[in-house]
């Protein structure tokens, strides 16, 4: 029982348990194993039991609704999992399965209401830690809630989507801009100095340099660069249309998540008050009666 105890006490579910309901809950848990693989418990099975890792480990995943998992927790020693239908009596909400040979304590609703039946107020400190625990999961929708915008975007692109978005990427850039002026400037310096120089030596124009003024063959080159990175630059942009959709959609899954697992929150939290007030009232009920003596009178 010491290595229970010991194990118990670290434990965030029990850390507010004192040493005498730590006691009881050791003598109330069971053991189970688990091989490598084997699955401890699959999304809607029912909620009977919660489970601490001895030794071993256990990773608890769901699915979303676009079919990814996500990955919730990587329980090792101590760690503890399972506990959300434990309490409410519902059905699982993750899967959990063994990632290694893993030993577990198991503890069932029976054992959490002989638990709560001998230390009444240990129902309070599960109550505490509980309210962690959905905070905490409430921040990872908060982190993880859909996939990343840009990565789904780029996994769609063609070949040719590719080197449009390069391309219109280095045309609308100012080491295009610079590097073209330079060319244009070395260009028509080039040719004016030819011009200049064959002049003195009595050639014409034509003669003393390979594009004399006004720059015939510049501005060709010039029309065709710019009938082939018109339509490249255009392709790109046509895309902008393509990805705000999907931005849309996965704003939608984004939104449509956040608020199913906050109402799913919110009706275990309200199920799980519930319970707790009417194990209260029983209880009050209990210790009531035991005062009075039969003729109805307080001893």
């Amino acid at each position: 029982m010491a290595a229970d105890l010991a194990l118990l006490a670290e434990v965030p579910l029990f850390q507010l348990l004192d040493e005498e309901e730590r006691k009881t809950l050791a003598e109330l848990v069971d053991v189970r194993n688990f091989d490598k693989g084997a699955i401890v418990f699959a999304y809607g099975d029912s909620g009977d039991a919660l489970y601490i890792v001895r030794r071993g480990s256990v990773q608890v995943y769901v699915e979303d609704c676009t079919g990814d998992t996500i990955i919730l927790s990587e329980n090792l020693s101590g760690d503890v999992f399972g506990e959300i239908s434990l309490l409410d009596g519902g059905p699982r909400t993750a899967t959990a399965v063994a990632t290694d040979d893993t030993e577990t304590l198991v503890m069932d609703r029976g054992d959490l209401l002989d638990l709560i039946t001998r230390h009444p107020h240990a129902a309070m400190d599960l109550l505490g830690v509980m309210g962690r625990r959905l905070r905490a999961t409430d921040e990872l929708l908060r982190t993880h809630v859909s996939r990343n915008l840009n990565l789904e975007e780029e996994e769609r692109l063609t070949l040719g989507q590719h080197i449009a978005d390069r391309v219109a990427s280095f045309g609308g850039s100012w080491t295009f801009i610079i590097s073209f002026g330079v060319v244009l400037l070395a260009w028509v310096g080039l040719n004016v100095y030819l011009t200049v120089q064959g002049a003195r030596h009595g050639l014409a124009p034509e003669k003393a340099t390979f594009d004399p003024y006004p720059f015939i063959l510049l501005n060709l080159f010039l029309s065709m660069l710019a009938a082939l990175q018109a339509p490249v630059i255009m392709m790109s942009q046509n895309r902008q249309a393509a990805k705000d959709r999907l931005k849309g959609d996965l704003d939608y899954e984004v939104n449509l998540k956040a608020e199913l697992e906050v109402a799913q929150l919110h009706h275990k939290a309200d199920r799980i008050y519930e319970e707790m007030q009417a194990n209260f009232a029983r209880l009050h009920k209990t210790n009531g009666s035991a005062l009075e003596n039969p003729r109805g009178t307080k001893v």
